[in-house]
């Protein structure tokens, strides 16, 4: 005697991830962000998403999901590099700095954000 084994079929709905607009910005802007934010001194992970809140108001609030893969890929694009420090009695911690194509880089992006939002400007001021 055969057993038949029965397909269940299982329905679920399609997921889709809707970012809003402030989502997709935050997300084109994190490199220049990071960039800028290691112009001044080398960081390492939590006090990167700390001073980033609050230099902005916690208007850019970077969660560990995007800010570490978005650091190591920068630093294997070249953009940074790191480094493991101890601080006094605390653990270990890997500090991120900006490397010269780091600044390069940063430069290029300021400008080219500085001419997006002049063309922006310009379009949004046309439609009142």
């Amino acid at each position: 005697m055969t057993t038949r084994l029965k397909t269940i079929r299982l329905k679920t709905p399609r997921l889709r991830t809707h970012m809003t607009l402030r989502d997709q910005m935050r997300k084109g802007s994190t490199e220049i962000l990071l960039l800028a934010l290691l112009a001044d001194e080398p960081m390492y992970g939590y006090q990167i998403s700390q001073e980033l809140a609050k230099r902005s108001g916690g208007y850019f609030d970077m969660k560990e999901g995007l800010l570490y893969p978005t650091l190591h890929r920068m630093q294997k694009d070249g953009l940074l590099t790191s480094e493991w420090r101890k601080a006094g009695a605390a653990r270990r911690r890997k500090y991120y700095a900006i490397t010269a194509t780091g600044h390069e880089q940063l430069q290029s992006q300021s400008d080219e954000w500085q001419v997006f939002m002049q063309k922006l400007q310009e379009m949004i001021a046309n439609q009142a």
